[in-house]
């Protein structure tokens, strides 16, 4: 029995960083898309996604939230924003890297980051009270736990080896 629930627990360690993995070229691709892409075309992409909800539903509150959020989109902002999802998306891609090739300092450093990740996510949190935030905090949280179970599994297996 014990045997099956560390199978379980090594495939949702493997589930959980391939799914923080796609989050980060996310990130990437999301952090490259704000430096090329003018401000102008932004908007033009949004109401372009948009045009059929809006003319549907003038007053749909997800649309016209999106819409807002991205009008007028200072370029100081753009930059914060493209440098913030390609340093966030390149930190965990190098972990997730690091973890997949089972390189045991990556290990203790993705725990210490995802940490730090969530705590930045609760503080976004008190402010925009975004479900997508706790979502992520979630995965993160799960990620962790199962990070620090494989990390044990890992050393106790080399201890074997060496015993």
């Amino acid at each position: 029995m014990e045997l099956l629930s560390k199978n379980v627990l090594h495939r949702l360690f493997k589930i959980s960083i391939f799914l923080k993995g796609l989050d980060s070229l996310l990130q990437i691709i999301g952090g490259i898309f704000l430096i090329l892409v003018k401000p102008e075309s932004i908007n033009n992409i949004i109401q372009l996604i948009f045009h059929y909800e809006l003319i549907e539903d003038p007053q749909d509150l997800i649309v016209n939230f999106f819409i807002n959020l991205f009008s007028n989109l200072p370029a100081g902002t753009q930059l914060f924003g493209a440098i913030y999802l390609l340093s966030h998306g390149i930190i965990k891609l190098a972990l997730i890297i690091g973890l997949w090739k089972k390189k045991l300092w990556t290990y203790i450093a993705a725990e210490i980051v995802f940490t730090l990740f969530i705590i930045y996510q609760v503080y976004r949190f008190a402010f925009t009270h975004s479900v997508f935030l706790i979502l992520l905090t979630l995965l993160d949280a799960v990620v962790i736990i199962l990070t620090w179970w494989e990390y044990k599994q890992l050393k106790k297996g080399q201890e074997d080896r060496k015993g």
